[in-house]
């Protein structure tokens, strides 16, 4: 399900060329403070999808909601405690 999840953020991620030092800016709407920025719009892509796992890792081990793209859903289950 992550693995869906992020290709379909990916899909999503738009990109640009920053005017100041010509280095590639990406970022994911869908996911609030998903962006990275690199030399090559490659190494973009790459970090990119690095921050995105990275941030969805992060949201479960805090409990946030995950929003849902293109209909893919994370929901987080929450455990008994015995």
């Amino acid at each position: 399900m992550i693995r869906k999840y992020i290709q379909a953020g990916m899909e999503h991620a738009r990109y640009e060329i920053l005017p100041d030092d010509g280095t590639f800016y990406g970022e994911i709407k869908e996911c609030p403070g998903v962006y990275s920025n690199a030399s090559t719009l490659e190494k973009c892509r790459s970090e990119l999808e690095e921050v995105l796992e990275e941030w969805i890792l992060f949201r479960i081990y805090k409990n946030l909601e995950i929003p849902p793209i293109d209909n893919i859903k994370i929901k987080i289950k929450k455990q008994a405690v015995a």
